[in-house]
C-alpha cells in the first residue's frame, strides 16, 4: 500500500512538473510571436507597406497582449 501512495505521489509531482514546464515554454513561444509581430508591423509602416493608423493600431494591441502574456508569466514563475 505504501508503495501505491509513493508511486502516485511521485507521478503527480512529475505531471505537475512537466505541465509547469510547458506552460512556461509556451507563454515564453507566445510572448516571442508578439514581439515578432511588433517588428514586422514597424518595418511595414516604416516601408510604407501599412498606412500609420492602422500600424499604430495594431501595435498598440500587440503591445497590450504582449504584457497580459509577461503578466501572466510573471504569475507562473
Amino acid at each position: 500500500m505504501k508503495k501505491l501512495i509513493l508511486s502516485v505521489g511521485v507521478l503527480g509531482v512529475m505531471s505537475f512538473t512537466t505541465n509547469q514546464i510547458m506552460t512556461t515554454y509556451e507563454l515564453s513561444e507566445a510572448i516571442n510571436n508578439v514581439q515578432d509581430m511588433k517588428e514586422w508591423m514597424t518595418y511595414d509602416q516604416d516601408s510604407g507597406i501599412i498606412d500609420s493608423v492602422y500600424a499604430d493600431y495594431y501595435i498598440e494591441r500587440l503591445n497590450e497582449t504582449e504584457d497580459l502574456l509577461i503578466e501572466h508569466f510573471d504569475k507562473i514563475n
